[in-house]
């Protein structure tokens, strides 16, 4: 072989080995790019699993938070002397082991007691999304960094706070179980009804019925025992064996009624229902008729045989009550005026009602019996009236006796010193609705409709004026001023004025049931002007 063969044969087999050198790290460099993907992927996926688990993790709050409480697993853990799992943060690397994600196999502390400390488990109330946001905000917020020179200041991130949330950021709670609820969003529409609110209401805000304490007027009055208030504003008072009429408009004070024997005394006063015409009984077994506007006594009617100490109109029949206790009735358009004689009483009758209806009589005497008479027949003449029912719960004597105005069932009676009850019936059934101790002597009662209430006239021990609230009879007020036995009131014709007349001879005046101007003006324009019920003058 040549010289330049062999040459040539060498220069093949060192470029064949060149090639499989060439061919060979080719190879172990496409191995080795292979190993270093597979482990660089196996590397990001490790991460990436570490990541979604750390994300998982934050969105269920279940890692510790700052100035938390330690969580009951940890207390039982450290109490135990054991280790317990890694916990996961949002500031930690990506580069996390497998093994560190796993839940671990035994509960940490199980077998130790459940430590007897205050404290328990947190309490993660519901939370809507936007607490949802701020509570990942503020934990992301906690492993950042601070940035050491701030483009914004505190007041301005504050405002920027406000103004994008609704409060300050800064002052924000991850658990937040008190304070305002957070505002609704702009268009939303609550459809449920508001049950209770803490804002004032118009009748919360109704301002308290003032009462005084002190009378509006007091009128001396010697030797006084009686009045009664007309519908026509005019005050008729006894004074032993006269009668004067005082114009509560005017003030001025006329001199109607002077007995001619001196050892007389007028003992009842009653008006009409138009406030025209007065009777008066006296102690010589008479009842006189007189004519207020003509200053003219129109007629004197005698059938007692003792004094004539109550009087009730019905219409045109006047019933009176004597001490021997009978009661008659009178119609005053005829000559013959006895039409009829009640006997349901052992004693002096010294109290007389007829019902607002005309439908019964109320009659109350010293034997401690409240009966109830019907009302008379029309054309009945001189027979006797049946009792309807008698109610003897009373101990003491009984002389005040009032109807309800605007319960015509209803009927109050008060008891004297050995009784000291005011007690509510019902007429109807003949119950006894409701009872109450006054601790007093009741010498009148009389109800005020303006705030539907009674109002009580005591003798001894109080010697005062009580108004007690109806039905419940609870005290609203008391009246005091008066140094002696009260003994009689009567209610002004428009409501609001009671007056009282006691044994120290004084008449006070007590403006105790003004009505709001308001609710007076309504009033008004639903009561009609009362047309007057007497067609036929008195003979």
């Amino acid at each position: 072989m040549s010289q330049s063969q062999k040459r040539d044969v060498g220069f093949k087999s060192c470029r064949v080995f060149c090639t499989k050198f060439k061919f060979q790290t080719e190879k172990r460099r496409s191995d080795n790019s292979s190993l270093f993907l597979q482990a660089h992927q196996n590397l990001t996926e490790m991460a990436q699993f570490g990541f979604e688990n750390d994300i998982h993790s934050i969105l269920k709050l279940d890692m510790p938070i700052t100035n938390a409480p330690i969580a009951r697993w940890q207390r039982k853990a450290s109490s135990s002397n054991t280790s317990g799992r890694n916990t996961l943060s949002p500031g930690k690397s990506a580069n996390v082991s497998l093994s560190s994600s796993k839940t671990p196999t035994k509960t940490p502390g199980k077998n130790k007691k459940t430590p007897s400390k205050m404290g328990g488990d947190r309490f993660i109330p519901t939370r809507n999304n936007k607490q949802m946001d701020v509570a990942n905000f503020l934990l992301t917020k906690e492993n950042e960094p601070a940035d050491a020179n701030p483009t914004l200041s505190i007041e301005s991130q504050k405002a920027w706070s406000v103004a994008l949330n609704g409060y300050n950021i800064e002052d924000a709670k991850i658990l937040h179980l008190g304070g305002k609820p957070l505002n609704a969003p702009e268009g939303y529409q609550n459809n449920l009804k508001v049950l209770y609110s803490q804002v004032s209401t118009p009748a919360s805000l109704k301002k308290t019925r003032y009462i005084s304490s002190t009378p509006d007027k007091i009128l001396d009055a010697p030797d006084l025992n009686l009045l009664d208030w007309s519908s026509r504003n005019v005050l008729a008072v006894a004074l032993d064996n006269s009668v004067y009429l005082w114009d509560a408009s005017q003030g001025d004070i006329t001199l109607l009624v002077k007995l001619e024997r001196e050892e007389d005394y007028i003992c009842s006063l009653s008006w009409t229902k138009e406030g025209s015409y007065l009777a008066v009984g006296t102690s010589d077994c008479k009842v006189q008729l007189w004519d207020v506007e003509n200053q003219k006594r129109l007629r004197s009617m005698t059938s007692h045989t003792a004094r004539v100490s109550s009087l009730s109109w019905n219409d045109y029949i006047l019933s009176s009550g004597s001490r021997s206790g009978h009661i008659h009735h009178h119609d005053v358009r005829v000559a013959d005026h006895l039409i009829s004689t009640l006997a349901g009483h052992s004693q002096e009758v010294c109290g007389l009602k007829w019902s607002p209806d005309g439908r019964y009589l109320a009659s109350g005497g010293n034997d401690n019996l409240v009966c109830l008479w019907p009302r008379v027949q029309e054309g009945s003449s001189n027979s006797e009236g049946q009792l309807i029912r008698c109610l003897s719960e009373h101990q003491g004597a009984v002389k005040a006796l009032a109807w309800c105005p605007w319960q015509s069932n209803i009927l109050a009676s008060g008891g004297g010193t050995s009784d000291r009850h005011i007690r509510i019936w019902n007429v109807n059934s003949g119950s006894c609705v409701s009872s109450l101790d006054t601790q007093s002597q009741i010498s009148s009662l009389v109800f005020a409709p303006n705030y539907k209430e009674l109002v009580s006239a005591h003798g001894f021990a109080h010697h005062n004026v009580v108004i007690w609230k109806y039905p419940s009879l609870s005290k609203v007020s008391e009246l005091n001023g008066h140094d002696g036995r009260v003994l009689s009131l009567v209610l002004s014709p428009d409501n609001t004025t009671v007056a009282t007349v006691a044994g120290d001879e004084t008449i006070r005046l007590w403006k105790s049931f003004e009505m709001d101007p308001v609710k007076k003006k309504a009033k008004e324009r639903l009561v009609s002007s009362a047309s007057s019920v007497i067609h036929q003058s008195i003979r």
